[in-house]
């Protein structure tokens, strides 16, 4: 599992349970997020309970969602179990994360959701190759031999080549999470993260970057998209508004606190989130490190954590889908709702 890409439950609700029995009169008069209080929400994951996921993780452990009323159980994703869209559109979660074009497939086959906040504006989606045959531009990848783990790595090559006006010559190999085949020179690249399968590289085989491998990221070759969108079926936002803003704020104060020390979320995803996963803590650590500097977008760099650009949503990752095949897009303010981050933020100033 360490090789995998992104990269990368009850005491407490009973008593807030009999709490809220206690106080019945008061919650009715009270705000609605008070009402919300002791509320269970459910978290469609995208993949298992690794690093990729530190925001969340601190705000568990620091009561942040607590303290918003919430009661956060988290459902981990991984090859078997089912996408998050799935998951949040027959009702066994509340709030789901997704990617990019797989999210815009679900649309399309007629889920209502509602996209909230994207947690790396970077994608560390990318190729990894060897110096005999390097893979520094999209140039490169025309007329290699590429390991690619499915469609969705397929597309991302097909897309970057016709972003680039660059001929759909290439050979895809199938492969697993492990770059071992790259080494063996079973192909002349493998698609991985460059916060997993390249720290993998790194921390178990000693290679170094940029020497002994180099890993060129699909965004710098521009093919551009957020990973890790958070969104809600339409109608949930709709009767459950407060529920959604707190688990943002909770959120967002996870990831901030995250930032502080890359050490303590990946400790607390070897020892108790995915503990019996067999992470490695140095792995965990350095992928830690590295998806901290993928939270600001780089073109707005000012721009508050979670928040969508919408201008990147209009011009790259609307040209990246295009360039996938995918027509008939929703238009930008039907298919993100900017006032919720923009709520979480200014309830976050006030303190």
């Amino acid at each position: 599992l360490e090789f995998r890409r992104v990269l990368f439950r009850s005491r407490g609700i009973m008593q807030r349970r009999h709490f809220l029995q206690g106080t019945a009169a008061a919650a009715v008069a009270a705000p609605a997020i008070a009402r919300a209080q002791g509320k269970p929400v459910r978290v469609a994951l995208g993949w298992i309970n690794n690093v990729e996921y530190a925001g969340v993780w601190m705000g568990l452990e620091n009561g942040y969602f607590k303290e918003e009323g919430l009661d956060v159980k988290t459902l981990p994703g991984g090859p078997n179990a089912p996408p998050p869209p799935v998951t949040v559109a027959s009702g066994g979660a509340e709030i789901g994360y997704g990617n990019w074009l797989p999210y815009l497939d679900a649309l399309a086959r007629g889920n209502d959701f509602v996209l909230l906040a994207g947690t790396f504006p970077v994608s560390p989606l990318g190729i990894l190759s060897l110096p005999a045959k390097p893979i520094l531009k999209a140039a490169d990848i025309v007329g290699k031999k590429i390991l690619v783990q499915g469609p969705n790595e397929r597309t991302a090559i097909d897309a970057t080549l016709a972003l680039n006006n660059l001929p759909k010559q290439w050979e895809p190999v199938p492969a697993g999470f492990s770059p071992e085949p790259l080494l063996a020179k079973a192909g002349d690249g493998y698609t991985a993260f460059g916060t997993n399968q390249a720290v993998t590289l790194e921390v178990k085989m000693n290679m170094v970057r940029g020497k002994d491998f180099f890993f060129t990221s699909f965004d710098s070759m521009g093919y551009r998209f957020y990973t890790n969108l958070v969104f809600v079926k339409r109608e949930y936002l709709a009767a459950n508004r407060p529920i959604v803003i707190g688990y943002l704020k909770g959120l967002t104060r996870g990831w901030m606190e995250n930032a502080k020390d890359p050490s303590v979320a990946a400790k607390l995803c070897v020892n108790k989130y995915g503990a019996d996963l067999g992470l490695d803590l140095k792995q965990q650590t350095r992928q830690n490190e590295l998806q901290i500097g993928m939270l600001k977008n780089p073109s707005k760099p000012d721009l508050p954590l979670l928040t969508f650009d919408r201008e990147t949503l209009a011009g790259p990752m609307y040209a990246a889908a295009k360039a996938s095949g995918r027509e008939n897009l929703p238009d930008i303010d039907k298919l993100v709702d900017f006032s919720v981050m923009q709520e979480v933020n200014a309830a976050l100033k006030k303190g």
